[in-house]
């Protein structure tokens, strides 16, 4: 597992608390791999999920540290989603 794929299930999962997500994403970094977040919690991998978000690390690590909002992340056309976008705006909690 990439350094960049520990560092975002770290920082997710400190943002998801002891609470839970209603639904499965994926954040799948280019050239690095995936984080799932779901009803069990945070953890890197590549499974089927209800929304994918898509972006490179740095706009990964712009959005994880607050720099960076994810909605103007996706219109800027930086972060990519695939599947169902109700799912992906109730992540918008987490940032």
């Amino acid at each position: 597992m990439s350094g960049i794929i520990k560092q975002a299930v770290t920082a997710l999962s400190e943002k998801l608390g002891s609470g839970s997500f209603d639904g499965s994403a994926k954040f799948s970094i280019e050239g690095e791999g995936g984080v799932i977040i779901d009803a069990q919690g945070v953890r890197s991998g590549d499974d089927k999920t209800d929304v994918t978000l898509i972006a490179d690390a740095e706009t990964f690590q712009e959005i994880l540290s607050g720099d960076l909002d994810p909605t103007s992340a996706f219109m800027g056309g930086r972060l990519r989603v695939e599947g169902d976008m109700s799912t992906a705006m109730r992540l918008s909690g987490l940032f």
